[in-house]
């Protein structure tokens, strides 16, 4: 299926990496009859956005645990932030497992960091933005997070994530590599991400298909992802989806819904 949204990723400066992990701007384009599709995501992120009206927000959208099918989306421009693991409480003010699936205002968050961010950033174009959100953040993490615990969630995260050459192993083995219990490492996600480890990789595997599904073949996909077989794959790909990959693809889609509206008080 095709979607209506355009995506560049803007350059980000060395001083943001502490804390952001991408910044991309959006577009999207002439509605279709098609619906708009939110993906699975397992991010937390800052969005600025600017709707057809001329209406300018800034929200804080936490990790999106399926995909949701909307119509009547309306044309919007808007810069999207994502957020490093583990920077969701010393950055807005409360930790990453209270904002799943929400989309808030930033300025009814209790971070002081947050409030700012949104008197700030709300008004301005992608660029300045980014130019503002150096100014803004806080120069690396010292003294606004425990170091120790920023690197286990990091290090965690990247070891429930798909890349070339690495699947994720299981919960168990991963806890064991980084000397903690698994209960601990359930804490420490819970914490820094928002997610169990488990539904952390089941969304990073989900996404590597919807990025290579036209490369591959559904056999070949299943290994390359870490899953036990396609069986397997169309599982966990119907569950997060709400469809298996080969309706998903061909455009036979769950029925759409309108956009929730955004939380403000």
């Amino acid at each position: 299926m095709t979607n209506p949204v355009s995506r560049h990723a803007l350059p980000l400066p060395d001083v943001l990496r502490p804390w952001i992990a991408r910044i991309d701007s959006l577009a999207v384009g002439s509605l279709t009859e098609e619906p708009f599709v939110h993906l699975p995501d397992a991010d937390t992120k800052v969005v600025l956005r600017l709707e057809e009206s001329g209406r300018h927000s800034a929200l804080v959208v936490g990790p999106r645990v399926r995909a949701t099918y909307h119509r009547g989306k309306p044309l919007t421009a808007c810069m999207e932030v994502r957020l490093a693991p583990a920077t969701a409480r010393p950055l807005l003010g409360v930790p990453a497992v209270d904002l799943v699936g929400r989309a808030l205002s930033l300025d009814v968050l209790p971070g002081e960091t947050a409030r700012r961010l949104a008197r700030e950033l709300r008004w301005l174009e992608p660029g300045e933005a980014v130019d503002r959100l150096a100014a803004v953040l806080p120069e690396g993490l010292a003294g606004a997070a425990d170091g120790s615990r920023t690197r286990l969630v990091r290090a965690g995260v990247d070891a429930m994530s798909v890349r070339t050459g690495h699947v994720p192993g299981p919960v168990r083995e991963v806890a064991r590599e980084l000397a903690v219990s698994e209960r601990q490492l359930r804490n420490l996600f819970a914490e820094g991400v928002g997610l169990s480890p488990k539904h952390y990789a089941r969304i990073n595997r989900v996404r590597a298909v919807l990025a290579h599904a036209a490369e591959l073949s559904w056999a070949e996909l299943a290994a390359v992802t870490g899953y036990y077989d396609q069986s397997h794959m169309t599982s966990d790909f119907r569950t997060l989806m709400g469809v298996p990959p080969r309706s998903y693809f061909t455009g036979h889609l769950p029925r759409a819904t309108p956009c929730q509206a955004i939380r403000r008080t």
